[in-house]
């Protein structure tokens, strides 16, 4: 039996620093000797624990000999299935269930017990599963994580019981080269307010999407949890509770919190890309600001929404006939999301419609909850606001229908996620001014859309252009059946993030996102948009993330932001080439278990002694 010491030993393995070169390259995912060596040893002894650990589990997929060399015989069925009748059983499962959040539950626990089959499951039904593991699902999963909690997927990092230990808390993870990290600390769940820790759902569904959508591997991708407390008066009375039951962490106390997270994970895995996660609108923008030039990484809240929208803008003014340089959009909503929005479209407006900054900002208005944004209603704006503000030449206005008839806008993004918000006379004035309106409620999830597919379409009569956060179905108007697009963050956070990770960028800049945006764009044919379909189908994700993902690598290294030593011939190629595919890139056993023996044979062979 192994000593107190050796299994220290174990636990705690070298530095980053001290790792062999290809165990910590973001580009060569994969490799063994990333692992930490409490997960080497498990994958050499084999047994029970082996088929506990979701990493190394493929359930009735071993085959015989995997069986005998891994210890495994009489612990599994005797029959030997492929990966696509496992799929096929889990499929019949999940479609047996008819309310959503049964299904999340039922790919949260394969997720728990065997990664690769949960990813092919997704990947090969992605179209059908996107909407389950993400928006809309996800937000019903984040109000009752604590009654539906089951396992731990993720990290948790405690400003309570972690703080100056966040390092040595990270350590714990099981590679030690994370490619990805997705933080929330929940403190604005999409349109649901504070959730604390329940807002873990998050992490674990863009993870999802970062791996099955992006080609991350599963090995090196990490869902995180800040624990800062909650004011959610609710959750603090509730036993079930999860988080720590304290008041959320304000001010200078957070941001030390978010700025020791950052170091660590810098500190443990160099060339991770971060991605911040529904933290609150004012603190999302004070991050952003703090860390953008420090490390790599984005919000895609304030970032992602305003590639994916931007997207959508180009596409839609396409299939208006409307000259980029025209165009005026007009955002319900002055958070995060839609100043994240409003940056974008305004250097779209800048690059590709040749205006100033100062033209280009006259061309986008923002309506909060006290109405139109002008710098002379009367109220002290945040500084966010500001950007946007309207001068005295705009009077101030409440009421959105004689908003809109005095912008005259072509098109209306929503991302208040208040609900349903848009009549049929704020419509129909709209129509008046554009033939083909852009109909944008953003908001997740669907109940909290400002306006459904069927009201848009009926109240222009057919014309507008539509796309929501989260799915709706087809519509039937005259006969006609409209398909309503779904400008999901979905179909640009993939292609950033592991366009970035892969190109070993050094930040994340709006360059590349706007190269993103066009990247994204690009991919729908002229005859789509003309057809008015603005966004590609969501099933070919894996293709559209490839697409974006060399977009923004191209972007990345042609500004000097990259620290690769030579650009390849072929970014596309190189990028598809990188992409993780369940049962395709997993480590050989026969050469994991030459290197293992080598390693820590005489451990295994204690720890095998009856």
């Amino acid at each position: 039996m192994a000593t107190i010491e050796q299994i220290h030993e174990l636990r705690h393995a070298t530095s980053t620093s001290e790792l062999p070169a290809d165990a910590r390259d973001v580009t060569k995912p994969g490799a063994m000797n990333a692992r930490t060596k409490p997960m080497i040893l498990t994958e050499a002894m084999g047994n029970k624990p082996y088929l506990w650990n979701p990493v190394f589990n493929r359930g009735t997929a071993f085959s015989e000999q995997e069986r005998k060399d891994r210890n495994l015989e009489g612990l599994l069925p005797p029959v030997v299935e492929s990966i696509e009748l496992q799929s096929a059983r889990v499929m019949e499962q999940i479609r047996d269930e008819q309310e959503p959040l049964e299904k999340f539950i039922i790919l949260n626990a394969l997720q728990s017990t065997n990664e690769a089959l949960f990813y092919h499951v997704v990947i090969k039904n992605l179209e059908e599963l996107a909407p389950v593991i993400y928006t809309p699902t996800v937000g019903e999963a984040c109000q009752k994580y604590d009654r539906i909690f089951r396992q731990p997927l993720g990290m948790y990092f405690s400003a309570f019981r972690h703080k100056g230990r966040f390092y040595e808390v990270m350590r714990n993870w099981p590679s030690h080269n994370v490619q990805i990290i997705v933080v929330t600390d929940g403190g604005r769940i999409l349109g649901l307010g504070d959730l604390g820790t329940n807002g873990m759902g998050i992490p674990v569904g863009k993870i999802g999407l970062y791996v099955a959508g992006g080609g991350f591997h599963p090995d090196h991708s990490l869902p995180a949890q800040l624990d800062c407390g909650t004011d959610n008066q609710q959750l603090l009375d509730d036993k079930f509770y999860l988080g720590e039951k304290a008041k959320r962490l304000t001010g200078e106390e957070h941001m030390e919190v978010v700025a020791e997270f950052c170091e660590a994970a810098h500190h443990c895995f160099p060339n991770c890309l971060i991605q911040f996660e529904d933290f609150q609108t004012s603190q999302a923008f004070d991050i952003l600001d703090k860390m953008r030039d420090n490390y790599l990484c984005f919000n895609d809240d304030i970032q992602g929404t305003g590639g994916v929208v931007t997207a959508g803008i180009i596409n839609g003014l396409k299939a208006q006939g409307t000259e980029v340089k025209d165009a005026k959009v007009l955002f319900y909503g002055a958070g995060s999301s839609a100043v994240g929005v409003a940056n974008m479209i305004c250097s779209l407006l800048q690059k590709e419609g040749g205006l100033s900054e100062k033209d280009a900002k006259q061309h986008i208005h923002m309506i909060d909850s006290k109405g139109l944004v002008t710098t002379h209603r009367g109220d002290e704006l945040p500084a966010h606001k500001k950007i946007f503000a309207c001068g005295d030449d705009i009077p101030d206005m409440k009421d959105l229908t004689e908003i809109v008839k005095y912008i005259k806008p072509h098109a209306v993004v929503g991302l208040t996620g208040g609900g349903e918000a848009w009549d049929k006379e704020m419509i129909e004035e709209m129509c008046k001014h554009v033939e083909k309106p852009l109909v944008f409620p953003l908001s997740n999830p669907t109940s909290q859309a400002e306006i459904t597919a069927e009201n848009a379409y009926k109240f222009s009569k057919g014309k507008c252009i539509f796309a929501a956060g989260s799915p709706f179905a087809p519509v039937e108007y005259e006969g006609k059946k409209l398909v309503p697009g779904q400008a999901n963050n979905v179909f640009i956070f993939p292609g950033v993030g592991f366009g970035s990770v892969m190109i070993k960028a050094k930040t994340v800049t709006d360059d590349m996102f706007i190269a993103a945006a066009r990247g994204l764009a690009d991919y729908v044919s002229k005859e789509q948009i003309q057809k008015g379909n603005i966004y590609p189908d969501i099933s070919d994700l894996r293709n559209i993330s490839a697409v974006v993902a060399a977009a923004v690598a191209n972007a990345a290294y042609d500004t000097n932001n990259s620290q690769l030593t030579q650009k390849p011939k072929d970014m596309l190629a190189y990028i598809k080439s990188k992409m993780w595919v369940p049962g395709k890139s997993e480590i050989d056993n026969a050469v994991h278990d030459s290197i293992t023996n080598h390693q820590i044979d005489q451990d295994v062979k204690e720890a095998r002694q009856p």
